[in-house]
């Protein structure tokens, strides 16, 4: 490759460089061969007009540039690529790029996002920063030379060139990455996958996410007839003609409306279109390792529409041999889809601001089969691809659509290469959690009847096989038949409440913003809050030596929490002005107290950013204000909200009480050795911190309701839902739910209640004096057990067994989730290794596609490439296998260790008090307190169910 130098004299104190030196000192690029003696060619032949500019990684160069007309030396254009110069065009060039900055600014746009302008100016500047001399400008040139660049490189890598039937015979989206991981039939599954047994056929199913993004919009600029694109439909956009054909056909169709939650990119889809060509993409991604898939992203043109989404889907699945598909999608699923060879779901982060009805039927942990996915694949997708807005949306629709796919299949190939750290993270992960949730499992199972077992297992099995009709005939064995008025019934009340207004044209424009109802933003809002207690608690759980494991698991749930709880921010501000004003005034109190303390600004934790909420914005010092922004229909919405909380947490503490009681009595009769003693106390100290959770979440509720209420002058809700104190969280007296042991008199019936919380540790005070201090003052009934109580005049127990049977059917289903998970990986890791096995073999197939002379310069140069690719995948595969090497040992451990927990002999159980002389209960003991732990202590966040 030529070289390129700034060459300047000296004038005065200054060295300036001249981007016409180089020529103007005679410089000349002589192309074709050398001669071995005068290096001079006899038949040389200068440019067009002796005049070539060169654009160079550092600047615009005016050169002279002859080409050689010698026989066998090529055309100008070959001779220009073999000497490493990339022509602006095929017939007498006039203009060349090196393929340094070609590569270079390819590396750029993928990584920073920079666009052709961009660089370009930095190339002139680089060139000449005084303007004393300019130079020639190239830009348009140079904007070509990247187009057809980006292109062939996409070509060259999916063995187009290899073809002896050439590019034309490109099938629609073979240049796109396909993911290792994912089931590939003809390259990584097994000839008999499809005789599998039923239970084994999720490990072959089809995980796929699909989502719309409305900042990659484009404006309404150039054609599709100025601008088609060089790869229509050869990678990742769909074909432009198919898809548009089919939207224009269904323009006109009606569009189902949502019975969830408002969804304004389907129900109001013009509202952010004004002015574009595109209001952004929709793509389908495979769910579990966050790929792009061939012929899965389009244009949408008015919000994320039924029709536009749906011919995605399909055309993305198109031929597949598949047997089953797992489709996750958060926007979607309120309306009816009724297929047996679909089982759709609700990402895991966006399920909460859902109706109950959805978070039971659509939820990830509840589904059979879908292991530990989370269905949030697309929103990580965006996350990466969000940057490429500013250097998008003024391209054309083919480069707009050929630079898209570019950086779709290079996140891809980033994937791709993290395999193997990446399954390795995740089986690590998996296979303890393995052990621990069947113990929990087994332990929880230990203190019930056979015959409850089994009566609850066919209820859950009856309803999981059920899954796919609708409605679904079977009982939910997660449902609870007390619901009251909880956060999911009053999220769909004013879900509906909001469908109404907006189907009438009632609605206040003012409620929405970002394609968001003000109501989902509340709710959001108390998710991310759930999520902040629940960080902080674990952080706290940490204890002073953790693990570097522990350490990676918490710093990055704070990443993805703050990128949450910061994305939320922004839509908060809009609909609240003063929230900006109250964030800056947080920071410059932090800057104040650096300041004092001659320290830098201290960072804030993610568990410590408040959310300014209504409730939060009007309870602070100042009161009301303008800008705030909290009118009282707003108000009046969280108030509702928080009811509904309070109701759910309130719900949950007495359900958990419950669980205490019975698995205290559990421990008294049936726990005898250390190992069962040890795992007893495990899983009640959990419960315990679980309630702990719970009281937490109340009381932030109950703390918001005392200010909302105050404003609205409404305290109806204050009838029921009281101030939660320590000693009001204590259990139900057992002679309110009936008691086995004591109607058959195996000990005195004295119908105490339990202790109150403490803030003392468990254990300081003995269970003799406890019991003898209730004997002597017994507490009066906590006025959450009266609350719950009212108007109950049969059956005592059914509140008890049915808490019990919803703690059942969630520790199963944690476990089967995390057996599944496990088996998911491992299949995963079999699938990636046997793909780049036929990828390479693949790509050794490629040398013997064209039949060349032996001695041929392009057949050679095929070769060495298509060799250079195989060695790259079987360099991959190798590195996997060493990476994975310990694993499957690990796996099978793992496995062992859970089956041995599951076949551990059965407790022996009699009507005798079953504690050993250390581990006497006496029968006041199951009502012992939940120790809170001194104050501002937290809690451990358990896997939510």
């Amino acid at each position: 490759m030529p070289i390129f130098h700034s060459i300047g004299p000296r004038l005065g104190t200054a060295n300036i460089s001249s981007p016409r030196r180089s020529k103007l000192l005679g410089y000349r690029i002589q192309l074709g061969h050398w001669h071995e003696k005068d290096r001079h060619c006899p038949r040389s032949k200068p440019s067009a007009k002796d005049d070539f500019v060169v654009v160079d990684v550092n600047g615009v160069h005016e050169v002279h540039l002859s080409f050689c007309e010698c026989e066998g030396n090529g055309t100008p254009i070959q001779q220009l690529l073999r000497a490493g110069l990339f022509p602006a065009t095929p017939t007498n060039p006039r203009t060349a790029a090196t393929i340094r900055v070609l590569r270079h600014f390819h590396l750029s746009f993928l990584e920073s996002a920079s666009g052709v302008f961009e660089y370009y100016t930095g190339l002139a500047r680089q060139t000449d920063n005084t303007g004393l001399e300019k130079s020639r400008d190239r830009y348009d040139e140079f904007l070509r030379m990247t187009k057809e660049w980006r292109n062939l490189q996409m070509l060259k890598r999916a063995g187009r060139g290899h073809d002896p039937n050439g590019i034309t015979a490109t099938q629609p989206g073979e240049c796109a990455l396909l993911c290792p991981a994912c089931p590939q039939p003809g390259k990584n599954l097994p000839d008999d996958w499809q005789r599998c047994a039923e239970e084994r056929r999720f490990l072959y199913a089809l995980f796929l996410a699909i989502d719309a993004n409305f900042r990659l919009r484009r404006k309404d600029v150039s054609s599709e007839k100025k601008d088609p694109g060089l790869a229509d439909g050869l990678s990742f956009f769909c074909e432009t003609d198919v898809y548009m054909t089919h939207v224009k056909k269904h323009w006109n169709d009606r569009q189902a409306r949502s019975r969830c939650v408002a969804h304004d990119a389907v129900d109001k889809p013009d509202r952010d279109a004004r002015g574009t060509a595109s209001s952004g993409i929709g793509a389908v991604d495979c769910a579990r390792h966050n790929m792009k898939r061939p012929l899965s992203v389009g244009d949408t043109q008015l919000g994320e529409r039924y029709i536009n989404m749906d011919f995605m889907f399909f055309r993305s699945i198109l031929g597949s041999q598949l047997v089953q598909f797992f489709v996750y999608n958060n926007d979607l699923l309120s309306i009816d889809r009724d297929n047996r060879y679909f089982v759709f779901l609700v990402p895991k982060f966006h399920l909460p601001a859902h109706i109950e009805e959805c978070n039971l039927r659509f939820s990830f942990n509840l589904t059979r089969f879908a292991g530990m996915t989370d269905g949030e694949a697309p929103e990580r997708g965006w996350s990466a691809t969000n940057h490429l807005a500013g250097s998008t949306m003024n391209m054309g629709p083919g480069s707009r659509r050929d630079a898209l796919n570019d950086f779709f299949n290079d996140q891809n190939h980033k994937k791709i290469i993290s395999l193997g750290k990446t399954m390795l993270k995740k089986v690590k992960e998996a296979a303890p959690r393995v052990i621990e949730t069947k113990q929990a499992l087994i332990s929880l199972e230990s203190g019930f009847e056979s015959g409850t077992i089994k009566t609850w297992s066919d209820m859950a099995t009856a309803w999981e096989g059920a899954a796919a009709q609708r409605p679904n005939p079977f009982p939910n064995p997660f449902e609870s038949k007390g619901k009251g008025d909880q956060l999911p019934r009053v999220r769909r009340e004013l879900a509906e409440e909001a469908a109404r207004r907006e189907a009438t044209g009632t609605e206040d424009p003012g409620m929405i913003r970002n394609d968001m109802h003000v109501t989902e933003l509340i709710a959001g809002g108390l998710h991310l809050e759930e999520q902040q207690r629940a960080l902080a608690a674990d952080i706290s759980a940490l204890g002073t030596h953790p693990t570097d494991r522990q350490r990676t698991a918490i710093v990055e749930r704070a990443s993805k929490l703050r990128r949450k709880v910061l994305a939320w921010i922004d839509i908060h501000a809009q609909f609240f002005p003063i929230a900006e004003d109250l964030h800056q005034q947080a920071d410059n109190a932090r800057a104040d107290v650096a300041a004092s303390q001659a320290e830098g600004i201290p960072g804030t934790s993610v568990t410590e950013i408040k959310l300014w909420l209504p409730s939060a914005i009007r309870g602070r010092a100042g009161g009301p204000s303008e800008r705030d922004g909290c009118t009282t229909e707003i108000m009046t919405y969280e108030l509702r909200m928080r009811v509904g909380e309070a109701n759910e947490a309130l719900a949950l503490i007495r359900r958990l009480l419950l669980v205490r009681t019975h698995l205290l009595l559990q421990k008294d009769r049936y726990s005898r050795e250390v190992k069962a003693n040890t795992r007893s106390n495990t899983q009640i100290t959990t419960l315990n911190e679980r309630i702990r959770r719970a009281v937490a979440q109340y009381q932030a509720a109950w703390h918001a309701l005392r200010v909302l209420g105050e404003q609205l002058q409404s305290h109806e809700w204050a009838t029921t839902l009281k101030e939660l104190k320590a000693d009001d969280v204590r259990g139900m007296p057992r002679k309110h739910f009936g008691d086995p042991a004591r109607q058959r008199g195996s000990k005195a019936a004295s119908g105490t209640t339990e202790e109150p919380l403490v803030l003392r540790p468990e254990g300081e005070e003995s269970r003799a004096k406890r019991s003898k201090g209730r004997a002597q003052d017994p507490l009066p009934l906590s006025w959450i057990w009266i609350q719950a109580t009212e108007g109950r005049k049969d059956g005592e127990s059914e509140e008890m067994d049915e808490a019990l049977r919803i703690e059942w059917a969630r520790t199963r289903a944690r476990a089967l989730r995390w057996e599944e998970e496990l088996d998911l990986l491992e299949e995963e890791m079999r699938r990636i290794s046997e793909f780049l096995i036929w990828r390479g073999n693949w790509w050794q197939e490629r040398i013997a596609l064209k039949s060349r002379p032996e001695y041929d310069a392009f057949g050679e140069g095929e070769r060495a490439y298509a060799l250079r690719q195989a060695a790259i995948q079987r360099g991959l595969q190798d590195a996997f296998s060493r990476e994975w090497a310990a694993l499957p040992a690990y796996i099978a451990d793992a496995r062992a260790r859970a089956a041995a927990a599951a076949g551990g002999s059965e407790p022996e159980r009699d009507d005798g008090v079953g504690a050993t002389d250390a581990e006497e209960v006496d029968d006041d003991d199951v009502d012992d307190p939940v120790p809170m732990g001194p104050p501002g202590a937290v809690l451990v966040a358990e896997l939510e169910g």
